[in-house]
């Protein structure tokens, strides 16, 4: 049986929803998202469906979109969802927990999750619900932090914001302590050995890991 973790992050409501949104909608941070979608998407066909698993503010679902996508966006805080609606129009954003997600088995092609699954209480259900709505041969990527990253890598991610210096520090402050939630590598392949996946690849880069699930 699974063990649940104990959830020591709240979730994002209100103000601190949209404080999160705005340090993630800078130039820089959306400069990124683009990349990040070229490089995910290398490969998709046109038109597949896809679904995105904590798309907070929504930036990264909408560039999915852009490139001719089917997304659909699936949160737990009502005000992220409410905020990702009018960040992206063409991506059906909706509010729910992907520890009961709310779609037919084999719904999507592809499935993205980014940044949030540390956050998870029970990882391994997460996994099989994202195995449960992916069409036989889809595969889901996972974007997290690493528990290993040094304070370096910590240091050179902010640097790379561009978010200025007293929202710089808050975000340094802010991802040393997620860190400290955040998986190892073998940890992932654990968790994902555990799961209806049976097992994942993993590649490491700065402060995250990319954690790769095929159905």
């Amino acid at each position: 049986m699974e063990t649940t973790r104990k959830h020591k992050v709240p979730e994002m409501e209100g103000f601190q929803a949209r404080w999160y949104a705005k340090n993630r909608g800078t130039d820089a941070q959306l400069a990124q998202y683009r990349r990040q979608a070229d490089q995910v998407t290398a490969g998709w066909p046109e038109g597949a469906e896809v679904l995105e698993v904590a798309p907070g503010p929504g930036f990264f679902a909408v560039e999915l979109a852009k490139r001719g996508f089917r997304v659909t966006g699936l949160d737990i805080s009502h005000t992220m969802v409410e905020i990702a609606r009018e960040n992206g129009p063409d991506v059906d954003f909706r509010q729910g927990d992907i520890t009961h997600a709310p779609f037919a088995a084999e719904s999507f092609d592809f499935l993205v999750c980014q940044a949030a699954f540390k956050n998870f209480r029970q990882p391994v259900t997460a996994l099989d619900e994202m195995h449960r709505v992916l069409r036989p041969g889809g595969y889901a990527v996972i974007h997290d932090l690493n528990h290993e990253a040094t304070g370096a890598d910590i240091d050179r991610e902010v640097a790379g914001m561009h978010v200025g210096v007293v929202a710089g520090f808050t975000v340094r402050q802010t991802l040393g302590w997620l860190r400290r939630r955040a998986f190892t590598a073998a940890q992932f392949e654990t968790l994902a050995a555990e799961s209806a996946f049976g097992g994942c690849s993993i590649t490491a880069d700065g402060i995250g890991l990319e954690v790769r699930l095929t159905r």
